[in-house]
């Protein structure tokens, strides 16, 4: 009987799986289960993709699978499609799409099984006893015993907080049969509050009623009968765009699905674009819900996000809210997907396997036939031309949700000529202190953190630069190791202590120019010195728990004045701030980057949408060189969908996304010559090969160009754009290719990267 052949993906440069023979004991083995091989000299973890007859290789030179590391599966058969579909479309070595959906143990070939933790609880005898029959000098007996009694069950953790050295007392109660132990699932049980009172108003449920009633075979049946819903359930693949003005309850109508297809018995993934969200809308869900919602994103451990992994692919839980990688997670039973703030970069993975999770997610649930909604109270062009072109159903939320809660104003501060101190109008001064005087909390937005971008000699005008990269060090005055603060680059991370004289003349005097966060929260403490100030930014949030500590200080009201960057942008809920002021938006105005405007126009308005979500009216402030500056005068005057029509024929003229496609190579190489004899190589290639498949009138080449910032971590950067109005002409070109670029003795020169549907160009 001739040997099977298994496709084993590895990590490597290899864009399909490579060959194993399959021994005899192995013959159980299946596609989606794991095996150690045999790979240059050492012994890897790779994911068997198939097990075949045929080879296309010499059996005589193939090695064979050492062990199969998985009594079952870990990866279901639709798992396994979406890894080779993301393969295929991003040009991504099979093995290294693997790397990236699996958690660290598993890469590592720990078992797929997680352990959960001990819960303890009275035995059958143990219910018969009384404290009575305890000794009244064995306190943590009684105490342990009181607990237990009163609990019904508590876990290990849950016995930590609450008793001391209560393990003695938990074996001698076991010794006598009075408690008994047992293993609970690896997330813990939660004490859920109580289920908020929330009817949901005409706009909201007409878009839970249009998700569920799309997944009926008899649409005319009331979505909300759940017993029909249940007898003529028919999955079926549709994308729905939830654009819903900032405050109008978006959090509320993906309750509302996620319950629907809960009690139909369907699993839920969630995508949130940013950590610091995951918190608080955990606590929402599964208040809501009265169920268990697993998290999985990179502020959890190794062992919360195995534990995260296991629980969704067992079936343990039923939703779970995550973070881009959370879109490879393997569900047992996928219902529905739900990506909020649709049209934010961070679901953009931005070095080594260059994949969109928006993209994924719908990809995944039109291989999964199910429905997928894209929220965004400011969608990406993409979708809105999606939209457009009636591949996306498209629900409206146009009412905020809370009783009376109307959008804010929004005004521009035209500070030309104007005396600035120290970053801040005199106008936006006086308003803050009238908004501050009737009891009302202020926010300051400025996307820039530390205190000063740049450290200048007063002297001789040196300027503290990176040495790794084109660009100045920030100074941060915060720092508990010395007094002199620090400078740090926010590009490569790099930092040094600020020097005490400066390395060109020895001056002792600098300058700090220009303002971030830091500065503006010591400037407002000044002028308010009887107010309470929180800054909320990376260099304040760097501690596990810190971002939702933080935002609760703020929602409560423990903070007067609240200063950040963009992490205070978008889904965070503060009742009482009644103004918002943009310190700093011109940077953003002008940008050799096409989506600026666009990008600029969504923080804009995310930003904006923090005011007046109450009872209270909101004012919204934007301080600026260019009054006059047409993106600014059309948010302002016709709101982001005015914006959206005018940017999109704007696209539509200048033969730009989504209108074409586009792939981006990046290559970069402590040489510069190096990089750009490789991207020079690489476009002769391209262009060879379109000419070869007639299509060399459908592809246009940009470059190769040096980058924005040309030297970055001591690398200089190049660019190749390549650009279509056929999608599939770039990607059968890229096929030709690849696998000549992966054996060019050029390539080996250079880092480099090919970026599909790239969405920055820095």
């Amino acid at each position: 009987m001739k040997q099977k052949i298994a496709k084993v993906a590895v990590p490597g440069p290899f864009l399909f799986p490579l060959d194993y023979l399959l021994p005899e004991v192995c013959v159980d083995a299946q596609a989606g289960m794991r095996v150690w091989v045999p790979f240059r000299n050492k012994k890897i973890v790779g994911l068997l993709m198939d097990v075949g007859e045929q080879s296309d290789y010499d059996d005589s030179k193939t090695k064979s699978v050492l062990e199969v590391i998985d009594d079952e599966a870990i990866l279901t058969a639709d798992s396994l499609k979406l890894l080779q579909w993301a393969s295929h479309y991003y040009h991504e070595p099979i093995g290294e799409v693997v790397q990236a959906a699996l958690p660290k143990r598993l890469r590592a070939g720990e078992a797929a099984q997680i352990e959960g933790v001990t819960y303890w609880q009275l035995s059958e005898l143990g219910q018969q006893k009384s404290l009575d029959d305890i000794a009244k000098n064995a306190l943590r007996q009684r105490e342990l015993f009181s607990a237990l009694q009163v609990h019904g069950k508590l876990n290990e953790n849950q016995l930590n907080h609450r008793l001391q050295n209560w393990r003695a007392a938990a074996k001698t109660l076991a010794q006598k049969n009075w408690l008994e132990s047992y293993p609970g699932p690896c997330l813990l049980e939660s004490d859920y509050a109580a289920k908020p009172e929330h009817t949901l108003n005409e706009q909201q449920q007409a878009a839970v009623d249009a998700v569920v009633q799309s997944q009926i075979d008899n649409p005319s049946k009331q979505a909300g009968n759940m017993a029909l819903v249940a007898q003529n359930y028919a999955p079926r693949f549709s994308a729905f765009l939830l654009q819903g003005i900032t405050g109008s309850g978006k959090t509320e109508v993906y309750l509302g699905m996620i319950d629907a297809m809960v009690k139909l018995g369907k699993q839920v993934l969630v995508l949130v674009p940013e950590i610091g969200l995951t918190p608080q809308m955990i606590q929402r869900f599964e208040a809501y819900l009265q169920t268990r919602v697993a998290a999985l994103h990179s502020g959890l451990n190794e062992s919360e996000r195995h534990c995260a992994w296991h629980m969704v692919r067992t079936n343990q839980v039923k939703v779970l809210l995550g973070t881009r990688s959370a879109v490879f997670a393997p569900f047992a039973d996928l219902g529905l997907c739900i990506i909020d703030e649709e049209h934010d970069l961070s679901y953009k993975q931005q070095d080594g396997f260059r994949y969109s999770a928006r993209d994924l997610m719908i990809q995944r649930a039109r291989q999964q036939n199910i429905p997928v909604v894209l929220g965004s109270a400011t969608p990406s062009l993409e979708s809105l031309y999606n939209a457009k072109m009636q591949r996306y159903q498209h629900l409206y939320l146009t009412q905020r949700a809370a009783q009376g809660a109307k959008l804010p104003q929004l005004k521009l501060l035209d500070i030309r000529g104007e005396s600035i101190q120290e970053g801040v109008s005199q106008s936006l001064k006086l308003t803050m202190q009238k908004h501050l005087a009737a009891g009302n909390q202020v926010l300051l937005f400025l996307n820039r953190r530390g205190f000063s971008p740049v450290l200048m000699c007063h002297e001789c005008g040196w300027q503290a630069s990176c040495p790794s990269c084109d660009a100045n060090m920030t100074y941060h005055q915060t720092d508990a190791l010395n007094d002199l603060g620090y400078l740090q680059c926010h590009h490569c991370d790099e930092q040094i202590v600020k020097p005490s004289l400066c390395p060109s003349c020895q001056s002792e005097e600098f300058v700090k120019v220009g303002q971030g966060t830091e500065r503006l929260q010591e400037t407002i403490e000044s002028w308010f010195s009887d107010k309470r100030v929180l800054r909320i930014d990376r260099d304040t949030t760097r501690l596990k728990g810190s971002i939702s500590e933080l935002t609760e200080q703020a929602k409560s009201g423990q903070a007067d004045i609240l200063i950040g960057t963009q992490m205070l942008a978008k889904g965070h809920d503060f009742p009482n701030v009644t103004l918002v002021g943009l310190v700093d938006i011109d940077q953003g105005l002008f940008s050799a980057d096409y989506r600026a405007a666009e990008r600029m126009a969504q923080l804009v308005l995310q930003v904006a949408g923090r005011a007046g979500r109450g009872a209270k009216a909101g004012e919204v402030l934007i301080q600026t060189h260019h009054p006059d500056h047409p993106l600014l005068t059309s948010l302002v005057q016709h709101g982001y969908d005015r914006f959206a029509v005018k940017a999109l024929a704007e696209r539509e003229q200048a033969c730009l996304p989504p209108y074409q496609y586009q792939v981006l190579f990046r290559a970069e190489a402590h040489n510069p010559d190096d990089a750009m004899h490789f991207l020079y190589s690489l476009k002769a290639g391209l262009e060879n090969t379109a000419q070869q498949l007639d299509r060399g009138d459908d592809v246009e080449f940009w470059g190769p160009v040096s980058a924005p910032m040309l030297k970055r971590q001591g690398r200089f950067r190049f660019q190749l754009m390549l650009q279509a109005t056929n999608r599939g002409a770039l990607h059968r070109m890229l096929n030709v290719m690849q696998p000549h670029i992966l054996k060019s003795p050029l390539a080996r020169k250079v880092r480099w990267s090919i970026d599909v549907d790239p969405q920055e160009m820095y």
